[in-house]
């Protein structure tokens, strides 16, 4: 029995011991890891309703470097671990290398997902928090790493998209925002009557107290964009804050409406006129002329 316990013991003061260590370092790494990420967080990025630049930059690089330096912090435990366990490491990693030429050979769209990942996230082109449209989907920036983006449609819709397929990325909350709205009014309306009472509206609503904070500039009018059916379509903007077009945009339509009420400016509609039936003049031709073909018919 004790020929069996001693290298047990032997083994377990040798090799166990420092395999506990290792296990409760990589713990306390990885704790501290996550509790300077919080400090960091908690330090820069303020409670709003929207994120800034910096803000949006420092939460997504957060995220891809936690990941990374954990994923560091397991393989050298790991490699620590199987050291002490009497493996060799050298002919282990070579042959880690082998395998990985040749699955990268075999896995070309991941190598394409990671590297256009990395791309995306050092040119700064999407970041956390932004609204963007990448591979046709438009969506929240839920999370971005290495190798997919994660968006949330305005239906709660969650995309997983590999970044290999990102070749054009449309982002609508980069530095600012703008709210481009169209206007249609009838076309027997005063134009230039019109374009001041909106001008009118778009400064009430940027002196607004909610709406203050959202709007960084006048509102710019581009004039008459283009003659519809039924409509002159005037075209004015509002440069915003990221995230806050949509909301500025609503609200000033609904103000707009109001007003055209008020002023008795018609906002027109697709029509048509449809003309059923004749005037009594056209009808008692026709039925003279039947009488008179009745007539000839009967004589023959």
């Amino acid at each position: 029995m004790n020929s069996i316990l001693e290298p047990v013991k032997t083994w377990l003061i040798n090799h166990g011991i420092p395999i506990v260590v290792i296990i409760i370092g990589v713990v306390l790494a990885k704790n501290i890891l996550q509790s300077i990420g919080q400090k960091v967080e908690k330090k820069f990025l303020l409670q709003k309703d929207t994120l800034s630049e910096k803000e949006k930059r420092l939460k997504t690089l957060s995220g891809i470097i936690h990941r990374t330096v954990s994923v560091f912090i397991y393989t050298v435990a790991l490699l620590m671990i199987i050291s002490e366990c009497g493996i060799a490491i050298g002919p282990l990693l070579a042959g880690a290398g082998i395998a990985g030429v040749v699955i990268g050979f075999g896995a070309q769209s991941l190598v394409k997902d990671i590297i256009s990942g990395f791309f995306l996230i050092m040119e700064n082109q999407i970041r956390v928090g932004d609204v963007v449209n990448v591979a046709g989907i438009g969506g929240l920036v839920e999370a971005i790493n290495l190798r997919t983006t994660r968006l949330r449609d305005l239906e709660g819709k969650v995309h997983i998209i590999p970044n290999g397929c990102i070749e054009v990325a449309t982002n609508f909350t980069k530095d600012w925002s703008r709210a481009l709205i169209e206007i249609g009014v009838a076309y027997k309306e005063n134009v230039d009557r019109v374009i001041e009472v909106l001008t009118e509206v778009g400064e009430e609503l940027r002196s607004d107290a909610v709406f203050s904070q959202s709007i960084l500039e006048p509102m710019t009018v581009l004039g008459v964009d283009s003659f519809g059916d039924s409509s002159v379509n005037i075209k004015v903007f509002f440069k915003t804050v990221p995230l806050k077009q949509w909301d500025v945009a609503r609200e000033f339509r609904k103000r707009v409406k109001k007003a055209f009420d008020n002023t008795g400016i018609e906002i027109p509609f697709p029509h048509r006129t449809i003309y059923i039936g004749e005037d009594e003049t056209t009808a008692r031709l026709k039925i003279d002329a039947s009488v008179c073909n009745h007539s000839k018919k009967s004589a023959t």
